[in-house]
């Protein structure tokens, strides 16, 4: 009998080790997870410096450094988008000004490819002439939410945190 529990286990430890290559991401702890189905819903990442709030796919510990991680499964690109680049860069920027440590870098998934961004002075200061150019565009611009759909509301990932959250 003993021989079926570690044969079982051994199964299971085998598939885990080849679910966790496939995907592409390290074998790290992972602290925050965004996705569907997934412990609970995390709260979303707020840097009211920045004005920036976001939800990263994963934050992975190394070390005292926290990782984030965006998955874009359905990329098919060589090279990543400069918008999820943007995107990644702003996850590390929350990260930074949530846990008071500036991640060295995150790392961007498509389908087959994992893009390891490094989050230099450089990406940093793109970024934020990046956000200071998108606020100054237009600041009689606002951003009006669609709030014609409850189930679209309730599975929105800022609903705990909405001012316009339908009841």
């Amino acid at each position: 009998m003993i021989w079926l529990w570690l044969g079982v286990a051994l199964g299971l430890f085998t598939a885990a080790l080849l679910l966790r290559r496939q995907t592409g991401l390290p074998w790290q702890r992972v602290a925050y997870s965004d996705t569907i189905g997934w412990r609970r819903a995390e709260q979303p990442l707020i840097a009211r410096r920045f004005g920036l709030v976001g939800k990263p796919d994963y934050l992975l510990e190394r070390g005292r450094q926290l990782i984030p991680i965006e998955v874009k499964p359905d990329r098919l690109a060589r090279e990543p988008y400069p918008s999820d680049v943007m995107q990644l860069a702003a996850y590390c920027l929350l990260v930074e000004e949530t846990s008071g440590v500036r991640p060295a870098y995150g790392l961007l998934r498509y389908a087959h490819q994992t893009f390891k961004i490094r989050f230099d002075d450089r990406l940093r200061q793109d970024l934020l002439r990046l956000v200071e150019e998108m606020r100054s565009a237009d600041p009689l611009i606002t951003s009006i939410r669609s709030h014609r759909e409850a189930r679209r509301c309730a599975g929105c990932g800022f609903h705990s945190t909405c001012e316009e959250v339908m009841v």
